[in-house]
């Protein structure tokens, strides 16, 4: 059964049929258990990386990288500009200064709660980006080249293009709509709590595991608005579900291996805004699978889509799937 038929359910399906919509995952986790005992490194490194020895100031580096990207895609759409020098350039005695963004603009929010929501979000990006760069001092890399325009050849476009969103050389703007902006906070904030899922376990410092526990749990919360806000409104727009469905299944077309990606299609009359397997558990992406969604690509390489140059730091390379 595909990941759309489980997700569609039928009027009048029990609640208890929520678990066939991840059936999938029990083998995904079981592997992810096994590999686990064998060391946290083989857990989200099995790809590229596997035979490269991580610190926590490399895991840490690639989360900064993340942060960077969000926090410059909720700085344009609520205020129209991202991130300072500031807060860009590298820890460093003698800086690195940070690569120049692909700007989006200020979005055009009719609803003042999504505006509200995403002033919210652009504020705690930015309050994890100083406690990132904090925590790594003189370590932390610069900001690298990001794309978030909104042409018809930008990153959010090609991965409308390329999911089905939008047809072949279309602009999608993210920052045209209320659903617009959701439709691109979607697309980033799963990826960001799966891959903060999958850095948890590699960090060697306890401080720093509790630390980019909060940062996961604060992810977290602003995937679960945005998939419930898209949620709330798809009973006005009910192609907005589709929209979101089509958006889940590219992520998923990416990042190779089991059909983990969810959107928020109901169960029945059950909804669906945590995307969890039958235990109720999230799952983690690798970093290898992170940077294939945001390359926007299935091969193994070191650049492309959201990064156009590639990311800062020694985790910098996309899985083969």
């Amino acid at each position: 059964m595909t990941q759309d038929e489980r997700l569609a359910g039928t009027p009048g399906t029990p609640p208890e049929t929520a678990g066939e919509r991840s059936d999938d995952r029990r083998a995904f986790f079981a592997a992810a258990i096994g590999a686990a005992a064998i060391g946290t490194g083989a857990f989200l490194f099995a790809d590229p990386l596997s035979a490269q020895t991580i610190t926590d100031a490399d895991v840490l580096n690639f989360a900064l990288n993340l942060e960077y990207l969000q926090a410059n895609y909720y700085g344009y759409a609520s205020a129209g500009a991202g991130l300072a020098t500031a807060d860009t350039q590298s820890g460093a005695a003698t800086p690195t200064p940070g690569s120049s963004v692909t700007p989006g603009r200020q979005a055009t929010f009719s609803d003042a709660t999504v505006a509200a929501y995403a002033k919210e979000m652009a504020a705690d990006q930015l309050a994890q980006v100083r406690f990132l760069r904090t925590q790594l001092a003189t370590s932390a890399v610069a900001q690298p080249a990001i794309d978030l325009g909104y042409s018809a050849t930008s990153a959010f476009s090609v991965m409308a293009q390329n999911a089905g969103l939008v047809g072949s050389g279309v602009a999608f703007d993210p920052y045209a709509s209320d659903a617009n902006f959701l439709l691109g906070a979607f697309f980033l904030q799963d990826i960001a709590v799966s891959a903060y899922q999958g850095m948890v376990s590699l960090l060697t410092s306890q401080s720093y595991r509790e630390a980019v526990g909060g940062l996961m749990a604060t992810e977290a919360y602003h995937a679960a608005l945005v998939r419930t806000t898209l949620y709330q409104k798809s009973v006005a727009t009910p192609a907005l579900l589709d929209q979101v469905n089509t958006i889940s299944n590219y992520r998923d077309s990416l990042d190779g291996g089991s059909d983990d990606d969810q959107g928020i299609s109901p169960v029945g009359s059950v909804a669906n805004i945590a995307p969890v397997d039958s235990n109720g558990n999230t799952f983690p992406r690798a970093s290898g699978a992170v940077l294939n969604i945001l390359f926007l690509t299935r091969i193994s390489t070191t650049k492309g889509g959201f990064f156009p140059g590639g990311v800062n730091g020694n985790i910098t390379t996309s899985a083969a799937s």
